[in-house]
């Protein structure tokens, strides 16, 4: 028995117009329509074309167009009447006339809803309003819609139902598809500029039995077959020099990434990296490739260097470099500016912040006082060993190695250093990070066997590099919510909406 909460009038008001479409002969679910242009190609085309141009007086239209695209507004007139449609990001007005198109065409435009998909033929012309539009000579059906859009089109403003049902998301804010637009201009930008320095993109599990390459918590997950727990991975990494180990020089991979983390607007537990690995090259080859590279894509996705955040101009045509203690001093906002000789004194910066390591100390404090206010694009280089296990350690201070992050608006986008490439000394970095999971620290990293006797093969110099798409995303269109360029982000189940239960009522189930 249907329940009565799975009943909607209105629904069931469209659900009957699909009858009366029908008996017009026409399919209200289906047909294949083949438009000659795109909405945003005539607009591109046409716009500031004057009457005259696209109706000659005496001569027929100098422009005739097939377009598809779903009803925003209807207008009826008596004999005429106005239709706004919207297609690939346009709009465009679509006039039609009792007395031009045939009378089954008139009929059914006496039965269109709002969100009604269509497709339409005819002319273009200039209306009275200097309006670009569709003179209609023909129109065709095809699909009907059985829920009511957003209120006139005005925009869908929830901010939950926007993220839930990112599709009606897309049909009422148009601006919300120019985000994902520069999120493709951004992921193409970085691919093109890796692949022109030969780099080669690969694929790498997934499904890791060993999960490392970060300092992160996994989700796991079971296989039946084989009877073994396995995680989704938290990094690429150690996969990826693995194939620099294998002779593949210069690879990269556009992945997603799963950890078992909180929510905020910097974080989702599914996101999107790339990283890319480079024989031969170190630190601060990759620094001077990823300026470049920052730059190239705030120009491809937004057209300048200069990205606008919030209140702020970003300029990624001119990326600071700093140290970690260059960071922490020039930063410092709390009681007792400290010199720099006590920010290198292991004593001083463990009294100061109660941490069990130095490096550990240093990291803190940089966090604390000095990574929010970093606004402007910055590189910051030179991070303690304990808090960098996969990372060549600096020649000249075996306390710190060499590594760099890319800070931008207070949040870091990407990562970098010099590999570890010795598997003696990665065995020991390895053995601290066990020293750290028993002192109840569930993101260290494991022991990886087989990484390491990759790395006993000989792994060359190498540089290697993690970069967030969607951060890099949220600042190139201008967001400040990660949710914001995840089309589909992670939520808590949604209660119970009946939606199944509405249609199997119309159905006659």
């Amino acid at each position: 028995m249907v329940q009565p909460a799975a009943r909607d009038t209105q629904m069931e008001a469209r659900a009957a117009r699909v009858s009366e479409i029908e008996a017009l002969g026409y399919k209200p679910f289906g047909k294949r329509f083949d438009f000659t242009h795109t909405i945003p190609d005539i607009l591109r085309a046409y716009t500031g074309k004057t009457g005259e141009e696209l109706t000659p007086e005496g001569q027929p239209p100098a422009v005739r167009v097939k377009i598809a695209g779903r009803i925003q507004t209807v207008r009826r007139m008596g004999k005429a009447g106005f239709m706004h449609i919207q297609q690939n990001g346009g709009r465009m007005q679509l006039y039609v006339k009792k007395d031009v198109v045939p009378e089954r065409d008139y009929a059914l435009f006496g039965l269109l809803d709002l969100g009604d998909i269509i497709g339409a033929e005819g002319y273009l012309f200039i209306t009275r309003t200097g309006e670009l539009s569709v003179h209609v000579e023909s129109l065709e059906f095809l699909s009907k819609t059985l829920l009511a859009m957003p209120e006139k089109f005005h925009g869908l403003e929830d901010v939950e139902t926007r993220y839930r049902q990112r599709y009606l998301d897309l049909i009422s804010n148009p601006e919300v598809r120019d985000v994902f637009v520069t999120r493709a201009k951004v992921i193409s930008s970085i691919r093109r500029q890796l692949e022109e320095r030969n780099f080669i993109e690969v694929e790498t599990p997934m499904m890791q039995a060993v999960y490392g390459g970060a300092a992160a918590r996994p989700f796991v997950t079971h296989h039946n077959t084989l009877d073994i727990d396995l995680y989704l991975r938290i990094a690429p990494e150690l996969y990826l020099k693995r194939l620099i180990v294998g002779g593949l020089e210069r690879v990269y991979e556009i992945n997603r990434n799963f950890r078992n983390e909180g929510i905020s607007t910097r974080h989702n537990p599914e996101f999107t990296m790339v990283e890319f690995y480079q024989a031969y090259t170190d630190y601060r080859g990759l620094m001077d490739f990823t300026e470049e590279m920052l730059k190239t894509v705030a120009i491809d996705s937004t057209g300048s260097a200069v990205v606008r955040f919030g209140e702020v101009d970003l300029d990624f045509g001119n990326i600071r470099r700093m140290t970690m203690r260059e960071a922490v001093l020039e930063h410092w906002d709390g009681e007792g500016q400290p010199t720099a000789d006590q920010v290198r004194d292991p004593e001083w910066l463990r009294t100061a912040t109660g941490k069990a390591t130095p490096g550990e100390a240093l990291a803190h404090l940089f966090e604390v006082h000095a990574e929010k206010k970093l606004i402007q694009p910055t590189i910051i280089y030179e991070f303690p060993v304990e808090v960098s296990p996969l990372a060549n350690s600096n020649p000249d201070d075996p306390t710190m190695v060499d590594r760099f992050e890319i800070i931008v608006a207070g949040m870091e986008i990407g990562n970098a250093y010099t590999e570890l490439n010795n598997p003696i000394e990665q065995r020991k970095r390895f053995d601290g990070q066990l020293d750290m999971r028993e002192r109840g620290d569930d993101e260290a990293h494991q022991m990886d066997e087989d990484y390491l006797r990759a790395m006993a093969y000989g792994m060359p110099p190498t540089g290697g590099e993690g970069l967030g798409i969607d951060r890099i995303v949220m600042l190139m269109a201008n967001r400040q919510s990660i949710r914001d360029v995840i089309l589909f982000p992670l939520l808590r189940p949604e209660g119970e909406i009946g939606m199944a239960a509405k249609l199997r009522h119309l159905s006659g189930a």
